[in-house]
């Protein structure tokens, strides 16, 4: 049971870094920024990257960095609890 409960975790876990990672892809292209594909990642995703955005927006020194940290870091935390789920 609990072999079954971790592998749909991770399968999710996969599944939303995917769709991070389409995402990011996206935001490239000036087309793929308005369509309505877009729409729906940014729907999906941002839920996960606003908590990491209010945080690292109290840091004065990251507010002019060109990058999206709190997407970055975001990303980076679903590899990571991905990872600890397979170390259980």
């Amino acid at each position: 049971m609990n072999t079954i409960v971790i592998y749909i975790v991770a399968s999710l876990l996969r599944i939303l870094q995917f769709l991070f990672f389409a995402r990011a892809i996206m935001s490239w292209f000036v087309q793929g920024s308005s369509s309505q594909i877009y729409e729906l990642l940014c729907l999906v995703t941002e839920p996960i990257i606003q908590p990491f955005r209010s945080l690292l927006s109290r840091i004065n020194a990251l507010r002019s960095i060109p990058f999206d940290m709190a997407f970055l870091l975001a990303f980076l935390v679903l590899i990571a609890l991905e990872q600890v789920l397979y170390m259980l």
